[in-house]
């Protein structure tokens, strides 16, 4: 039996006999708190007398009638309705009582603690829409949709369409008739209804029309929302698009709505994004915070043409959608807003898409999707952050010029409908006259990462007699790739570390000899990717190396110093380099970040360098040094500086000498206090949530902060923060609570997760017993759990904090026992595990170095 899976081969074969053209949707939204009423219509043209079926989840079908004739419901079954006997036109109405989520899938509901007031939207990539009507689930099937949506009358609601006025209805209840939407795939409609409130604002498209804007959230927040903001983002975002589309915005408005317990950060529906509304800052945000909502707002604009106008024919295009999304959001950062450093904050990303494509799972850009299941976990590094950066080399490979010539032309040929890889392909090299099949094969088409690095040989005066950029293959079965990119030395002169040395070139084969580099005076430091427009793992050479651990803060450029620290993180991932010496550079490195985003990454690194990159006998010299250097950097910070908010974060999070830690309680109380530093609700969970971790402050101190904050964010860190307590009942009911307990939100579980973990370094021994408990239970979490949730305890409870810490407990050695008696597994479980093996495994090498 299918269940709730779907195969490519069954969705070619369904869209060979069935072409859909519109559906015609009600739902009933007032009859419960647990299920709702959904009434789907749907027109269809078959092959006479060929039978298929509409994907739906439902409590219960109430009728089923095909083309005038009442049929027995009990042709629902496993998720599916079978349609038998079909004429050349159709049409399908079923009737059917469907559950609300509490997952972010389908369609969720939510009652704000705050107020009490209740709110639903809907999630429904990959394959979610069935949770809300029936529908031929599967993203080549486009059609047009009309949705009729019954409420209370205090709700509003919102779809692709835009919003009417309602109609009144008996006991207090409203109707709201939407108009037909544009063609468009299932997975991108859209129903979020509620009492939400906003602003709305327009803007005039490059077609002369009057596009109607809206950001809304719910009641509780709207004292914190900025929608000018928002608006002034997202007009900068159209103006960039449709210039360097040549297409103007396909949709009729542009709404934005801030959902709660959201899975995800933000999602395309057409028309109607929705995004996860901790992205509402409580308090002053970081610029790193603000430049990451304005790159999900343009990623989500970007998407109304990526994704929605034009739409990838299966699951294994999806980077159609996101690569081109997380590409053309940072390319309009850089050109289009305030945020003119956007690509040394890419970076960050480019560091999850070289973490992803080093693991047992790396696929290629474009990957091979067998079904729902295989897709449902690749929405990760590479299709994202990778096949942005590819891209990036494929505009300096056929020219910028070329490049949205060819975009312009696929748009113009595509628009509405359905694409593969040979779509865009094919007008890339109509575009540029270049033959792009060998570049689409081995950096689309081929798996995994190379690496390169510089080889150099000096005369006896000490200048440059061969520079040669060498590139291996790191994944096993990878081709060597073409790299379009920079080579650059650095020296320091009297006026500081300087660039004397630049050279962009195209980089090809085992060794490329860089010519202009011969007879030049050997820099201090030789970097390979200079401006960062390459994808490969770089390495330094050891003079380079050398010079960057005694200069570092010397380095006036974030961009090239990131790419040093980039360098030698890689080194201490693969074991080339011990923790001390990168926690040495990094940390040195701290006070001369001006990038925040990268300042937060550096702080990320040095988190997982000492805690799991740090052999057990140094720990203690380790910890405390951290602790030390990043509490006296926190005190040494500029007063109101998101550097002094992030460093006294990040020394709350590795306090570990007894001094350190009452240091932090005493900030915490206001006993100490530092210049500038706002005490506002945020930074006080922060706080508290780390001295409960280290055993400065208890439970009394979290309910007292949770009386001064009652909102669904309290609730959370209130979570995390018991969950944090040094004891083993209190780890063991939040393991069980992480893993078994169905009533929990995402954002619960997860903050539950976050602080079972926050002590495993100091007390390891509360965590031991779980270990084989957890390997034990993957099965059934899988089994019980819908997709997304499952990811998110597979990936909470996996107990690679514990490598290295506890005699006799074998973290990898119980992974790979349980992959190799599991190898008939479900495939996405399979490949979640061995991702977190291969972590831990790497863990287990960086320790030993």
């Amino acid at each position: 039996m299918p269940g709730m899976n779907l195969t490519r081969a069954e969705a070619e074969a369904r869209s060979a006999v069935t072409k859909v053209s519109t559906y015609d949707i009600s739902l009933d939204l007032t009859t419960g708190a647990e299920t709702f009423l959904s009434k789907s219509t749907v027109n269809f043209t078959a092959t006479p007398g060929a039978s298929t079926f509409l994907d739906l989840v439902a409590d219960e079908v109430l009728s089923l009638e095909v083309n005038g004739e009442a049929r027995p419901v009990d042709a629902y079954q496993d998720y599916r309705i079978q349609l038998d006997n079909l004429t050349e036109n159709n049409t399908v109405t079923v009737e059917a009582v469907c559950r609300y989520m509490h997952t972010g899938e389908g369609l969720h509901r939510f009652t704000d603690p705050a107020d009490g007031l209740d709110y639903c939207y809907s999630q429904f990539e990959v394959p979610d829409a069935r949770r809300v009507f029936a529908v031929f689930e599967q993203p080549d099937m486009k059609a047009r949709f009309t949705f009729h949506v019954t409420t209370p009358e205090n709700w509003v609601v919102f779809s692709n369409s835009p919003t009417p006025e309602p109609t009144a209805l008996e006991n207090g209840k409203k109707l709201w008739d939407f108009a037909e939407t544009e063609l468009m795939s299932s997975y991108i409609t859209a129903i979020i209804a509620g009492p939400y409130v906003g602003m709305t604002d327009s803007l005039v498209s490059a077609d002369g029309r009057e596009i109607p804007l809206g950001v809304y959230c719910r009641q509780s927040l709207l004292e914190h929302l900025d929608a000018q903001w928002m608006f002034d983002v997202t007009k900068a975002g159209f103006k960039f698009f449709e210039k360097e589309y040549g297409h103007v915005y396909p949709f009729r408005k542009y709404d934005q709505i801030f959902v709660p317990e959201y899975n995800a950060g933000a999602m395309e529906n057409a028309g109607c994004v929705t995004f996860r509304d901790q992205y509402i800052f409580r308090s002053k945000p970081t610029a790193a915070q603000l430049e990451a909502l304005a790159n999900t707002v343009l990623h989500e604009l970007a998407h109304m043409w990526f994704g929605d106008l034009v739409t990838m024919k299966w699951w294994n295009d999806l980077w159609l959608n996101e690569s081109f999304a997380e590409f053309m959001s940072h390319l309009a950062l850089a050109e289009g807003t305030q945020w003119t450093d956007a690509w040394t904050g890419f970076m960050a990303r480019k560091d999850w898409g070289l973490t992803q494509d080093q693991m047992p799972s790396t696929h290629p850009i474009v990957a091979e999707i067998r079904d729902l299941e295989d897709v449902e976990v690749n929405f990760d590094g590479i299709t994202y952050a990778k096949g942005a950066a590819v891209l990036r080399q494929l505009v300096s490979y056929v020219g910028r010029e070329n490049f949205f010539k060819a975009l312009n032309e696929y748009f113009n040929k595509h628009s509405w409908g359905n694409t593969t890889l040979p779509d865009l392909m094919n007008e890339l090299e109509a575009a540029s006259g270049r033959d792009l099949k060998a570049w689409s094969k081995v950096w689309l088409e081929e798996a995994g990462v190379t690496l390169l690095r510089p080889e150099v040989t000096v005369d006896a005066e000490g200048k440059i007699t061969e520079l040669t950029v060498v590139q291996e293959s790191f994944t096993p079965g990878s081709s060597l790739r073409p790299h379009r990119l920079a080579v650059a030395g650095y020296s320091k002169t009297e006026n500081g570390i300087e660039r004397v040395f630049h050279n962009e070139l195209d980089v090809e084969g085992a060794a490329t000899v860089v010519e202009a580099a011969a007879g030049i005076a050997r820099p201090d430091l030789i970097l390979v990717n200079d401006g960062d427009l390459g994808y490969a793992k770089i390495r330094l050479d050891e003079e380079s190396l050398a010079f960057a651990k005694a200069n570092i803060g010397g380095f006036s450029d974030s961009l090239t110093r990131s790419l040093i620290l980039a360098s030698a993180w890689d080194m201490i991932r693969d074991g080339q380099m011990n923790s001390r010496d990168y926690l040495e550079l990094a940390l040195s490195a701290l006070p001369a970040e001006t990038d925040i985003t990268m300042f937060g990454l550096l702080l990320r690194h040095i988190d997982v360098a000492a805690l799991r990159y740090t052999a057990v006998e140094a720990r203690e010299e380790v910890f405390t040094y951290v602790g030390n250097r990043l509490l006296w950097l926190a005190r040494a910070a500029t007063a109101e500086t998101d550097q002094q908010r992030l460093l006294v974060q990040a020394a709350a999070r590795r306090a570990w000498s007894a001094e350190d830690r009452e240091t932090v309680n005493r900030l915490r109380t206001g006993e100490e206090s530092l210049l500038g530093l706002p005490m506002d609700v945020d930074m006080k969970w922060d706080l508290l949530i780390s001295c409960v971790a280290n055993g400065t402050a208890g439970v009394a101190d979290i309910d007292a902060l949770l009386v001064e904050d009652t909102t669904m964010t309290g609730q959370q860190k209130a979570a995390q923060a018991r969950a944090a307590v040094a004891d083993a009942e209190v780890k063991q009911a939040a393991f069980d609570a992480v893993l078994f307990d169905a009533s929990l939100s995402n954002d619960m579980r997860i903050a539950t997760g976050l602080g079972y973990w926050a002590n495993a370094a100091r007390h390891p021994e509360l965590f031991v017993a779980n270990v084989e408990n957890f390997y034990a239970s993957l099965e059934k979490v899988w089994e019980d759990n819908t997709s997304h949730t499952a990811q998110s305890i597979v990936a909470l409870g996996f107990p690679g904090a514990l490598v290295g810490l506890v005699p006799g407990c074998d973290v990898v050695g119980l992974g790979n026992q349980w992959l190799a008696a599991h190898q008939d597994a479900p495939a996405g479980l399979v490949r979640l595990v061995s991702e977190q093996v291969a972590e831990a495994h790497r863990a287990a090498v960086a320790q030993q170095a």
